[in-house]
């Protein structure tokens, strides 16, 4: 009995520093990932992306905001936001003042499900054996997106929620095409179906949650580079840096970090990252082997 005892004792001390370290230390632990993409056709210049995702925000993450400030000092040429920004009704001016001089430059976003739904009690383990999709049954968004989309378009970023345009951003012209989240139904990528020009510098595809079917349509469409988050890199991670879940359809080896998609086949396959995002859901406050991350994706010639 004492040995029992004293194995339960070790284990509960355990658990509390695991747990401690999680909420504590690696929540706040960010990461700048940087990645060199072999996409531009020859002679076109370098560009610069970068890509944040999930942050997830309410009001007292201040930690959060000035390092996601900090990151206008990479200077980047691009800056893509793919979804989940809020976590809170109070979050959105904090998190555009988080973005403060990133909205001077150029921009694109699209909206996760939690931009538009507020985060609600759930058991995780709930993550082992279904996505969270179900979850999402109320009707009326209760968080104000509209309102977030209007402080980023105002900037001059562009709203590619099911949407396709051309920008330019410097010396490059690049096609976009972007979903609403598909984790909740709301892409419809007949809207922007179609053939990418061949001619512009970069196609790029846009979306919340990296769902097989829809990055499938944007490869068939000819689309260079594919940019998602939703996954949190699966948050929760083996010592090995292997996610249990994904809370989507794609594959655990591919939900974060560079990969192509399809994940097997030909080497004109589009490019695809995958954000493990910045932020955490207020009811799982942790992440463990898989610190919050933004990422600089260097865009260079690869391509004739």
């Amino acid at each position: 009995m004492m040995r029992i005892r004293s194995l339960a004792k070790a284990t509960m001390i355990v658990g509390m520093a695991g747990f401690g370290y999680a909420s504590v230390i690696e929540r706040n632990w960010f990461a700048l990932r940087q990645h060199v993409v072999p996409v531009l056709p020859d002679g076109v210049a370098p560009l610069r992306i970068l890509h944040i995702s999930d942050a997830h925000l309410t009001p007292g993450r201040h930690r959060l905001m000035s390092w996601i400030r900090s990151l206008d000092a990479l200077e980047p040429d691009l800056v893509v936001n793919t979804g989940d920004s809020l976590a809170h009704r109070e979050a959105v001016g904090p998190f555009l003042d988080a973005l403060g001089p990133l909205l001077d430059r150029p921009g694109i976003f699209v909206y996760g499900s939690n931009d538009l739904y507020s985060p609600v009690l759930k058991n995780p383990t709930r993550y082992l054996w279904r996505t969270s999709a179900d979850e999402h049954s109320r009707h009326v968004p209760d968080l104000p997106w509209a309102e977030l989309g209007a402080g980023m378009e105002s900037a001059g970023w562009l709203n590619a929620n099911n949407r396709r345009a051309r920008i330019k951003v410097g010396e490059h012209d690049i096609e976009v095409a972007g979903v609403h989240d598909s984790h909740i139904k709301r892409d419809r990528y007949d809207l922007v179906a179609g053939p990418a020009d061949p001619t512009a510098d970069l196609r790029l595809g846009v979306m919340h949650s990296p769902e097989p079917l829809v990055m499938d349509r944007f490869a068939a469409d000819g689309f260079d580079l594919l940019l998602a988050g939703h996954t949190h890199g699966g948050q929760v991670c083996l010592p090995v840096n292997r996610a249990l879940v994904t809370n989507c359809g794609i594959d655990r080896a591919r939900c974060s970090g560079l990969h192509r998609h399809p994940a097997a086949g030909a080497d004109d396959r589009p490019w695809l990252h995958v954000s493990a995002g910045l932020g955490t859901s207020p009811y799982a406050p942790i992440r463990f082997c898989c610190r919050p991350e933004a990422t600089v994706l260097t865009l260079v010639p690869g391509i004739s």
